[in-house]
Formats: C-alpha cells, sequence, structure tokens
C-alpha cells in the first residue's frame, strides 16, 4: 500500500526493491513510515538531510560463520549476524536470538524496532539486534556451551560495553549469556557490562527476569486508566508461556485481572478459575515441558492442540507474547466479536497490519510492541547503569523505576499522538516519539561523508 507522502514512499519503495525478500523487515518499515507523514511534512530537514533513507539502512550488518562440535564429536555450521542499526542517541542495544527460524530479514525487522524502542526508554541507547539459526532445544549443555563460545569469538570484535551491548530473546536465557560473558571475559582479558541479562552473581539486575511481562502490564494499565478502565475483574488472555508470558499473567493477576488462557507453539490451555504462574514457572522453567502438562497439576483446565485458536477464547484483555505475526485478521475478528476491549503487544510484531486495521477500526485500545514490550530493554539500560556504577539496586528499586519508565512511555505516545493530529493513536505516537528523538540527534551530529 502507497505511502501518502512522495518522499517517504519513494524511500520505502526503493527499500522494498532492494530487499524484496525480506518480508519481515519491510512490514515493519512500512507500519513505521505510513505514520509519520505529518511529522515529516512539518519539518522540511527531514527530508532536506534525508533522515528517513539513512534510518531504514543499518549502519552496520555482520554475518559470520559459528562452527562448534557436537556431543558426537560431528562438526556442525551455523550461521551469526548482528545489525547494528543506529547509533544517535547510544551504543547499540538488542538482543540475539537463537532459534531455527532466524534469518537477515528477521534480525532486521527486530533491530529496526529496537531503535525507536530504546528511544522510548529515554535511557541512552541506540538500536541493534541479532542472533543464529541456531536452536538450542534439545541440546546439551556441553553443546550449547561450544556453541555460545564460537558465537562470542567472532561477536566479541564488533562489541563492547561503549558501542555494542547485546541482551537475550528467544532462544538465549540466563545460560547462553554466561557462556557468552564468560568468553568475552576471556578472549579480552577483561570484565565490562557488555551483555546484559547476567546472573546475579556476576553484575546482573534483579527484576530483569520479571521486567518485560511486568513492564507490559504496567503500560497496559496506563492506557486502559487513560480510558476509565483497568485490570480489575477482567479475564485475559496471554499467548506464549515464556519469561515474557508467565510475568505478565503474575502481574496482570495482582492488578486485578483473572489469566484464563496461555499457549505454547502446540496449543493453549484455558483454566476458568485463572492460570497460576508458578504452575507454569514449573512445567517451563524447571521441566521443560509442553503446556498441555498444566493438565497434570489442575485437571479441571482444559487443553486445545494448535495454538492459533487462543484468540476464540472470550475474555477482556488481550495480550500477545509469543512471537510476530501470531494474530492475523480473522483471530482480530474473533477477538473483537468476544468483546476484548485492548490488545497490548508483549512481543515484537504479532499482530498483522490487517489484524491492526481490524482492532483499531472496531475502537479497541491497542499498544503496539515498540512501546508496551520495552520494559525488558529499559531494565537492561538500568543494568548497564549499575555495572558502570558497580553498584546492585534492590529489587523493589529497579520495579519502581520500571514502573516509571513504562507510564512515562505512555505519556510520551499519548501527548504525540495528540500533537499531530490522532488524538488516542498509541500505535502512531509511539512512533512519532521513538522517531523525533533519533532524528533530531542525527541532525545534530550530522551527515557522515
Amino acid at each position: 500500500m502507497a505511502i501518502n507522502n512522495a518522499y517517504l514512499n519513494s524511500v520505502y519503495e526503493d527499500l522494498a526493491a532492494r530487499y524484496a525478500e525480506q518480508s519481515e523487515f519491510l512490514e515493519a518499515v512500512h507500519e513505521v513510515l505510513e505514520t509519520l507523514v505529518p511529522v515529516v511534512e512539518s519539518d522540511p530537514r527531514y527530508e532536506q538531510q534525508n533522515i528517513i533513507g539513512r534510518i531504514v539502512e543499518p549502519e552496520r550488518t555482520v554475518i559470520f560463520r559459528v562452527p562448534w562440535v557436537d556431543d558426537n564429536g560431528k562438526v556442525q555450521v551455523n550461521r551469526g549476524y548482528r545489525v547494528q542499526f543506529n547509533s544517535a542517541i547510544g551504543p547499540y542495544k538488542g538482543g540475539l536470538r537463537f532459534r531455527e527460524n532466524v534469518n537477515l530479514s528477521i534480525i532486521k525487522f527486530l533491530g529496526f524496532e529496537q531503535i525507536f524502542k530504546n528511544a522510548l526508554t529515554t535511557l541512552p541507547m541506540g538500536g541493534g539486534k541479532g542472533g543464529s539459526d541456531f536452536d538450542p532445544k534439545g541440546k546439551s549443555d556441553g553443546e550449547v556451551m561450544r556453541f555460545c563460545q564460537s558465537f562470542m569469538t567472532e561477536l566479541c570484535k564488533h562489541i563492547g560495553p561503549d558501542t555494542d551491548v547485546p541482551a537475550g530473546d528467544i532462544g538465549v536465557g540466563g545460560r547462553e549469556i554466561g557462556y557468552m560473558f564468560g568468553q568475552y571475559k576471556r578472549l579480552t582479558n577483561s570484565w565490562t557490562g557488555v551483555l546484559t541479562g547476567k546472573g546475579l552473581t556476576y553484575g546482573g539486575s534483579l527484576a530483569r527476569t520479571e521486567a518485560t511481562g511486568f513492564g507490559l502490564c504496567y503500560f497496559a494499565n496506563a492506557q486502559l486508566k487513560a480510558n476509565s478502565q483497568s485490570f480489575e475483574g477482567k479475564d485475559v488472555i496471554i499467548s506464549g508461556s515464556g519469561n515474557v508470558a508467565i510475568y505478565a499473567n503474575q502481574k496482570a493477576t495482582q492488578l486485578g485481572g483473572k489469566v484464563i488462557a496461555m499457549s505454547d507453539s502446540n496449543g493453549y490451555i484455558v483454566d476458568e478459575n485463572g492460570i497460576d504462574y508458578k504452575v507454569i514457572q514449573v512445567i517451563k522453567e524447571q521441566k521443560q515441558a509442553r503446556i498441555s502438562t498444566y493438565l497434570d497439576y489442575v485437571p479441571t483446565a482444559k487443553y486445545v492442540p494448535g495454538c492459533s485458536g487462543i484468540w476464540t477464547v472470550k475474555a477482556d484483555i488481550a495480550l500477545p507474547c509469543a512471537t510476530q505475526n501470531e494474530i492475523d485478521e480473522d483471530s482480530a475478528k474473533a477477538l473483537v466479536a468476544n468483546g476484548v476491549v485492548g490488545v497490548f503487544e508483549g512481543s515484537n510484531m504479532p499482530c498483522t497490519p490487517e489484524a491492526i486495521a481490524v482492532i483499531k477500526g472496531n475502537g479497541l485500545l491497542y499498544s503496539p510492541g515498540k512501546a508496551s514490550n520495552a520494559g525488558g530493554v529499559a531494565t537492561s539500560g538500568l543494568e548497564m547503569s549499575q555495572n558502570s556504577e558497580r553498584l546492585s539496586w534492590t529489587f523493589e528499586e529497579v520495579d519502581s523505576k520500571l514502573q516509571g519508565i513504562m507510564e512515562s512511555i505512555y505519556a510520551a505516545c499519548a501527548d504525540a499522538a495528540k500533537k499531530y493530529g490522532m488524538p488516542g493513536d498509541i500505535q502512531a505516537g509511539a512512533n512519532i516519539a521513538g522517531f523525533l528523538k533519533v532524528a533530531d540527534a542525527m541532525l545534530a551530529q550530522g551527515v557522515c561523508y
């Protein structure tokens, strides 16, 4: 679909011709650019200095092979990526994803989103992302360690505490971060805050594990309150059962909601009495089992094969926390038909453009992931601060700062949307508020030849 501005449309069409095979990346770019029309038209400098054309191209893309030896002594080879997208407001910051489907398009889409997400936190962090098509599932600790060490042997040449600070993402948890941090320290003979999501014994931050899920609910609660709503007494459905989903369940429950459905890639469970996040923790974090195992603990619950059907469960609030494009047009229509009041994204780009059109077109509250799931990277930024100061803050201190950041992000999105003639459009407001901070920094720093 053409963008209603000649300059923006020209940039997008050039990008689409150059990267026609990168569908996820192009989807992310189009979603942002179509909301920036009033901003670009309000200040000719953005076009004169081609800020948009510069911001959609990474400053640096690194692709490398990752050889490692499996438990049978066979040499395996995977592909590694690090896309350093924009450093206008700080060192590149963004997670590492280890999953079989990782490719350059997915890494670029995530890195592009990260630019605006990081800007919204108000912390000095640029945008980047990385990962590999290596899947830790089914691998032994020794295999994961050898892969992570090989991955970091190359990655260490391109990162540093004031250059690029990776974190975890799907497939990269405390185990993987620990192996990579140990290898970086070994290779550089230095202890620095080069990775976030570290263990508490070596520079990690309290509340980092809970941060994205908690932050999602803090943001959603702020948006609900601004529209005379709350979590109190609401039924909630949450896709996924990883860290984000588990702690979104905990916080939504603490705020007065009742989580009645959760999922994994195989199917979903429904428990009208409320799903206990502690049981999901045991199933996923201790036993590494499928979510269907929940019925062993709560026999009155129901399990349904196939994860996409979760959006047909009647509820008041939807929190997609699994993966990109999990809510399509039909799923969005099901949510509308069931009377959902709001869809708040806990994962990156979980709603397709068609789904977003249905959600917003029917008057539901909606928040994009770059705003409502920014709690994870915000707390990573707080971890960086603690590492730099050689301090460790309490859980309560970090959680309080996180809540303040998420409520400030909502206010910034709402203010930007109102200022540019789109009151209540938090999607547009998030893109505009994030863009303005980065674009103005780029204007101030000039064009590099």
